[in-house]
C-alpha cells in the first residue's frame, strides 16, 4: 500500500515552519501513542506521524522528499521507525509532558514523612488549654554514622552498575523499534549508593527507632477533630532533607452536663414546679465557675437563658462564646399523701386554669385547632 503524503499525515502545508511541524507532531503523537490509545490501528498510526515527523524535521531529509517524494533520491526510502534516543515511550511522554514520569534523582534531598499523634482531652482541658509533654515513638537520625549508614570512618560508595543514577536501562527490540525501559537498580535500590561497612548501630539504614519526648501547646478553645501541626517533629529527612512535621489530632471527651456547639456551650437545669412557678435565685454551673440567675415567676420548661461571655473562647483569639441555659420542669413522682392534698387544693382554687401571660387559655387554643379555626 502507498504511503500517504507526509505534509497530509501531520495536517500541515508544505511551506509549514519547522515550529509548525513540531507542534502537529506533538499533537498527533499524543493522540495515537499506543499507551494512551486502545484502538487496532493507533500504533500504526503512530509510527506513520513519527515517521514523517522525522523527514519533515530534518532539513536535508526535506529538501530530499520535496524532490523525490517517498522514494528518495537512491530510491531506498527514509530509512524506518526507531525510537532509539527517546529511551522508550516513558521518555517521549517526558519530551511531551513536561518530565512528568522521569525519576527523580536518589541522591537528592527529600523531607521526611509526616506523623500523627492522636490525643484525647477533658472537656475543660480543651475549654481553657494547657501544655503538656507527649512521648511518641518515631525515627531519628543515627548517632552513630550521622545518618549515612555507614559504619564510623567509612563512606557509602557509589554504586557502579548505575553509577550514581539508582536506574537502570533496558534494551529490547520491539515491532516498533527498540525501546530502553529504565528500571529501579536491584543493586543498590534505587538509591544510588552501594554501603559495604554498614553501620552497626542502624545496620545501615541510618536512621533507628525511638521514643522522643515531645513538649506541646494545646491553644484555649481547641476543639473535636481540630489539629495541631508541629513543625520538624516528624521523620527524619533523606539525605539532608529537612524532617517531616508532626500532627496532633485532638479528641475531646463528652462532658456530663455541657455541650458544646461551635464557641457556646449548651446545658439543661431543672426545676421544680414551685420554682418555676413562684420564681426564683438559682445558681448554675459554668466552666467559669458558678453563676447567680434569676428565675422570674411563671418560667414554663423549654425557656431559654444565656449567659454572656460564659462560653469558649475563641481558638483564634476572636472573642468568647456564650453558654445557653434551658429550663426544664420536673414533674415529682412517688408524692406524699399531704403533697397530694396540696396539689389538689391548688388545682380546685385554679379552676384548672392553664392561661398563659397573653391571657388566651391553652384548651381554647387547642380546640380552635381541631376545628380548623
Amino acid at each position: 500500500m502507498s504511503k500517504r503524503d507526509y505534509y497530509e499525515v501531520l495536517g500541515v502545508s508544505k511551506d509549514a515552519p519547522k515550529e509548525e511541524i513540531k507542534k502537529a507532531y506533538r499533537k498527533l503523537a499524543r493522540k495515537y501513542h499506543p499507551d494512551v490509545n486502545k484502538e487496532p490501528d493507533a500504533a500504526d498510526k503512530f509510527k506513520e506521524v513519527k515517521e514523517a515527523y522525522e523527514v519533515l524535521n530534518n532539513e536535508q531529509k526535506r529538501a530530499q522528499y520535496d524532490q523525490f517524494g517517498h522514494d528518495g533520491p537512491n530510491a531506498q526510502g527514509f530509512g524506518g521507525f526507531d525510537t532509539e534516543g527517546f529511551g522508550g515511550f516513558g521518555d517521549i511522554f517526558d519530551m511531551f509532558f513536561g518530565g512528568g514520569g522521569r525519576r527523580r534523582d536518589p541522591n537528592a534531598p527529600r523531607q521526611g514523612a509526616d506523623l500523627q499523634y492522636t490525643m484525647e482531652l477533658d472537656f475543660e482541658e480543651a475549654v481553657f488549654g494547657k501544655e503538656t509533654d507527649i512521648h511518641i515513638p518515631k525515627e531519628e537520625t543515627c548517632d552513630t554514622c550521622k545518618g549515612s549508614g555507614a559504619k564510623p570512618g567509612t563512606s557509602p560508595d557509589t554504586c557502579s552498575h548505575c553509577h550514581g543514577t539508582g536506574q537502570l536501562n533496558q534494551e529490547q527490540n520491539t515491532p516498533f523499534g527498540r525501546i530502553v525501559n529504565k528500571r529501579a537498580c536491584h543493586y543498590c535500590q534505587g538509591t544510588g549508593k552501594i554501603i559495604k561497612s554498614k553501620c552497626s548501630t542502624c545496620g545501615g539504614s541510618g536512621t533507628v527507632k525511638k521514643r522522643k519526648k515531645i513538649h506541646i501547646t494545646i491553644p484555649a478553645g481547641i476543639d473535636n477533630g481540630q489539629q495541631i501541626r508541629v513543625g520538624g517533629q516528624g521523620e527524619p529527612g533523606v539525605n539532608g532533607g529537612p524532617a517531616g512535621d508532626l500532627y496532633v489530632v485532638i479528641r475531646v471527651r463528652p462532658h456530663e452536663f455541657f455541650d458544646r456547639e461551635g464557641d457556646d456551650i449548651h446545658c439543661e437545669v431543672p426545676l421544680t414546679f414551685a420554682q418555676v412557678a413562684l420564681g426564683d435565685e438559682i445558681e448554675v454551673p459554668t466552666v467559669h465557675g458558678k453563676v447567680k440567675l434569676k428565675i422570674p415567676q411563671g418560667t414554663q420548661t423549654g425557656t431559654h437563658f444565656r449567659l454572656r461571655e460564659k462560653g469558649v473562647p475563641n481558638v483564634h483569639g476572636r472573642g468568647q462564646g456564650d453558654q445557653h441555659i434551658r429550663i426544664k420542669v420536673i414533674t415529682p413522682k412517688n408524692l406524699s399523701d399531704r403533697q397530694k392534698e396540696l396539689l389538689r387544693e391548688f388545682n380546685e382554687l385554679s379552676g384548672n386554669d392553664t392561661t398563659n401571660e397573653q391571657g388566651d387559655n391553652l384548651f381554647q387554643r387547642m380546640k380552635r385547632a381541631f376545628k380548623g379555626e
